[in-house]
């Protein structure tokens, strides 16, 4: 059974063909990262015409490169929800003329509900109840799945996502968009990180970096920080930001995981890419961590596709008034 996955949440154009939900036949990805770059962010409107000029030629490609047609697809799974409006619409609706012309089932997936199906295609054997920890530009969300399309929400960011404060972060710093590699790159073979503060939440199993980022702000003020300040002095308060903002995600994650009895963590988003944050989890972690690799952890269709097998498996495919949701929410 061949699915095709299309996502389009924000600014990656993606189409992928995937094989009984765990085997990748094309995963291809536009990127729009250097034209949004000029701008330090992702602007919504330019994004969703990128998409427009992007989104046939790179679903001819993943067709091509998986030796696929229409005819030979069960179903076709796309990206509904949370995202952009506009992005999340061209995605939707080629996806729903797509299956009109070739009659085939529409599966519409959440994005983030995506990402934790990224660990099936490493091939991992999964063992419920696991552990999802979900950190990207947009989202930072700590979901307990119980089951295929069974979970309940435990924690998510009250401000800004992890991403999203790596990216303000690195802006402060000038080290340009997107901010999670430049910092990263930044802080790496510092030995003496500044020390800045933790948002732990007590009773809760929510995230909060709005602090850490105004901390940094008034650190790089404090020491007058410029475009033209040495690496060094840029690198101990990058270094010092990264250990804050992955300490809170790894502790909290793995205090979750104790209490909730789980088998296994899995991971999924950008910032899970973070080498310091995989070191940092999998070396304390009692529990096995499930670590999809950097081009299953960042936006792509192939685990839009995989989570629409697994769907479709269990009958729960979507009508022709699908439509899109950018502020949908998982469990």
């Amino acid at each position: 059974m061949k699915v095709l996955g299309i996502e389009t949440s924000c600014d990656e154009t993606a189409c992928a063909v995937v094989e009984e939900g765990v085997q990748i036949l094309s995963n291809v990805v536009a990127s729009q990262v250097e034209i949004h770059a000029r701008y330090g962010g992702v602007v919504p409107e330019v994004a969703s015409r990128q998409h427009l000029l992007a989104i046939v030629p790179i679903l001819k490609q993943a067709l091509s490169e998986a030796g696929t047609g229409l005819k030979d697809l069960s179903a076709i799974a796309v990206t509904v929800g949370p995202g952009l409006a506009g992005s999340l619409l061209v995605g939707v609706t080629l996806a729903k003329a797509l299956a009109l012309a070739a009659d085939l089932p529409l599966v519409g997936v959440n994005h983030l509900e995506g990402h934790i199906y990224a660990n099936w295609l490493e091939g991992f054997a999964i063992e419920f109840p696991v552990l999802c920890l979900i950190v990207s530009g947009g989202h930072t969300d700590l979901v307990l799945m119980k089951d295929h399309g069974e979970y309940l929400q435990l924690g998510r960011t009250r401000d800004d996502a992890a991403g999203e404060a790596f990216d303000k972060v690195a802006r402060i710093l000038n080290l340009g968009y997107p901010g999670g590699p430049a910092i990263e790159k930044a802080a790496r073979g510092i030995t003496d990180p500044y020390s800045l503060p933790r948002a732990w939440l007590p009773g809760t199993w929510d995230f909060s970096f709005s602090g850490v980022k105004t901390a940094t702000l008034h650190l790089a003020r404090e020491l007058g920080v410029s475009p033209d300040s040495p690496p060094e002095l840029i690198g101990r308060i990058a270094a010092g930001f990264q250990e804050a903002a992955v300490d809170v995600l790894v502790t909290k994650t793995l205090q979750a995981a104790e209490e909730h009895g789980v088998r296994q963590i899995l991971l999924g988003g950008g910032v899970v890419s973070n080498l310091r944050f995989r070191e940092l989890i999998t070396s304390r972690s009692p529990l096995p961590i499930l670590l999809p690799r950097p081009e299953l952890c960042t936006d792509n269709a192939a685990m839009i596709a995989s989570c629409g097998y697994f769907k479709f498996q269990a009958g729960r495919t979507s009508g022709w008034d699908l439509d899109v949701d950018p502020s949908a929410r998982l469990g």
